[in-house]
């Protein structure tokens, strides 16, 4: 069994560099325009099934087959929908937003983001080339 590697825990400023980057402002950019929109579009959809059962019992309680009625399938439905929505936000996540998750994570673990940047100018005040 192979020796586990000691790890050093990341500082603070490593934690707001990486939070100040490109790349993890495109990773929120890439999730929120997926979450929000799948949010409202589900909450709307949870809000009319609430909506239709109080205020049209009548037509909730239309039979379809048997005595499987609307409102009934109205609510299963919200069981499929919370299943499409996360196998959506699987494939969503494994497409657009992991790559550069592992990337900013290896990046982290390198403590890259600990290094300045050539050019920069350090704390002591100094510039590194």
């Amino acid at each position: 069994m192979a020796e586990p590697t000691e790890r050093r825990l990341l500082t603070p400023e490593e934690y707001l560099q990486a939070q100040n980057s490109p790349e993890f402002v495109e990773l929120k950019r890439r999730f929120r325009r997926f979450a929000f929109p799948m949010t409202v579009a589900f909450l709307v959809w949870y809000l009319l099934f609430v909506l239709l059962s109080t205020y049209a019992p009548d037509f909730m309680s239309t039979d379809v087959f048997g005595n499987v009625n609307i409102g009934l399938l109205f609510g299963l439905l919200q069981f499929v929908s919370t299943f499409a929505i996360t196998h959506l936000y699987v494939a969503h996540a494994n497409k657009n937003t992991d790559p550069i998750a592992d990337e900013m994570r290896h990046r982290l673990e390198a403590h890259e983001f600990a290094r300045p940047e050539a050019g920069t100018t350090t704390t002591e005040g100094a510039t590194r080339a």
